[in-house]
């Protein structure tokens, strides 16, 4: 492997290899990581705290959104095959199958919560009531996930062009006419719901309960590994991309803070919906403005980018899965079968099997604020243990591997990894604590489903995989024209 590695062409000729039409601009480059990133989905999620929602985004930034993107860039602009390869050549290959699992398994805590969002959202378009409503939440939830999973399945392209157009339909454009009619909404005289003075910038201290939904700001975060890939398509990666990660962070923090204090000026934190909460702010602003009928024109685009965007994902990281099972043999031949169009199909439907149970709670638990809080909790902290591999991952890369040609060298990498590990660590262990919103539930009963769902699916299952693997299951030979994406 050192040999292989010392053959290879340096960083510098490496990129002038590279054609004029390929490279992008820094600018380019944090537009894209802004449009993968940024969402009005956690709006409602830190609009409860009103003022002090500011605080608990800055926080998560710079503890873990920056040193997420600046390692991640370096391991990129370095090693080839995504989070895979730089686990299983920083630490081990067993621990690089438990980074890329908990990278596929999040999204079956992912989908549910996106799509009761989506379920919350489009209620409003026919009847608000319905947002309060877990039959509801469920039918939408089942139905549409197995809609996307037909589309998938069929080899559909063209399906990302509605993710990219879903930043300006169903983020940009509603986020800044919330902004906008809030702004007007107060300057009018009505009074905020929330408190905006100077005692409000910090969130009230009521014991650790009170801090939890900090945790959600980091699936908010996560997905920069993703972005990081293109470093190499930069002019001069070591000074552009911290530019581009600097722009993004800015432009990422003001989608997700000025739309949350928008909802907090109008919407009071005890009637808000943790689904719901954006379509109550537009309804609430469009109401003081007599124009209560674009309520659902907004609600459509929000549903249209929401589902653009799971189109896109569905197959993604099943892929990903796809492609070391069938090179290492880490699943049974029948979740790498692929169907006529060369899809996962198999894996697609286990995962919807999944999904469709998980749909189902929404129907059986009484509040559907809770259910997609539990969710969106149980996402985040499988998502975590990726990156407490990939920052363990990238001091023992520079370690082994001091001369390894990077386009980009993080700096104080090691500085980054601790920071960036500790509080990946802490935002996995809070999770952990039930909320201050939902106290009044059984903290048991939330551990249970947290910590089952999250250590169960995150740790549990790959490692019977791992432990019950055979060597017939490998299928080195057939995973041409496979490839993560």
């Amino acid at each position: 492997m050192n040999a292989m590695d010392a053959s290879r062409p340096p960083a510098a000729a490496a990129r002038a290899k590279v054609p004029a039409t390929a490279w992008i601009s820094w600018i380019a480059l944090a537009m894209m990581t802004t449009s993968s990133v940024a969402s009005l989905r956690a709006a409602p999620t830190m609009a409860v705290y009103g003022l002090a929602c500011v605080f608990l985004y800055l926080v998560p930034a710079v503890v873990f959104l920056l040193p997420t993107s600046l390692v991640s860039a370096e391991l990129a602009s370095g090693w080839k095959g995504g989070v895979y390869n730089w686990v299983a050549r920083g630490v081990s290959k067993p621990m690089g199958f438990l980074a890329v699992w908990c990278q596929f398994a999040m999204t079956i805590f992912y989908y549910p919560s996106l799509l009761g969002f989506v379920a919350s959202t489009l209620a409003y378009v026919i009847n608000p009531e319905l947002a309060s409503s877990g039959v509801w939440t469920a039918c939408v939830i089942i139905v549409v996930y197995w809609s996307g999973v037909w589309v998938s399945s069929r080899g559909t392209k063209g399906v990302a062009g509605l993710a990219s157009g879903g930043l300006i339909i169903g983020t940009l454009i509603p986020g800044v006419v919330l902004v906008l009619l809030g702004t007007l909404f107060l300057g009018q005289g009505n009074e905020s719901a929330a408190p905006m003075t100077a005692e409000n910038i910090f969130p009230v201290w009521a014991g650790l309960a009170s801090l939890v939904l900090i945790v959600n700001n980091f699936l908010s975060y996560s997905g920069m590994e993703m972005n990081a890939v293109h470093v190499s398509s930069l002019k001069n990666p070591a000074k552009e991309f911290p530019k581009a990660m600097f722009l993004a962070m800015g432009m990422v923090l003001l989608i997700f803070i000025l739309p949350a204090l928008a909802i907090s000026w109008v919407v009071p934190a005890e009637e808000l919906s943790l689904t719901a909460g954006v379509m109550q702010a537009f309804d609430a602003v469009f109401a003081n403005f007599g124009a209560q009928w674009l309520t659902p024109i907004v609600g459509v685009m929000l549903v249209a980018a929401s589902l653009g965007g799971m189109l896109t994902w569905l197959a993604g990281p099943s892929k990903g899965l796809l492609l070391i099972s069938r090179q290492e043999g880490y699943l049974p031949p029948f979740l790498q079968r692929l169907n006529k169009n060369g899809v996962q199909q198999n894996i697609l439907v286990v995962q919807g099997i999944i999904t469709t149970v998980i749909g189902l709670m929404y129907a059986l638990i009484p509040d559907v604020s809770s259910a997609y809080w539990i969710f969106s909790v149980i996402t985040t902290q499988v998502y975590l243990i990726m990156y407490l591999l990939m920052f363990v991952a990238a001091i023992g890369l520079r370690r082994k591997y001091p001369d390894h040609p990077r386009g980009f060298h993080a700096p104080l990498l090691g500085t980054l990894c601790v920071v960036g590990f500790v509080a990946s660590l802490a935002a996995l262990l809070v999770g952990f604590v039930p909320p201050s919103q939902f106290g009044g539930g059984n903290a048991g009963i939330y551990f249970v489903i947290v910590g089952g769902g999250a250590l169960g699916l995150g740790l549990l299952v790959p490692y019977l995989f791992y432990r019950l693997r055979k060597p017939s299951w490998r299928q080195e030979a057939t995973t041409e024209g496979v490839s993560p994406s």
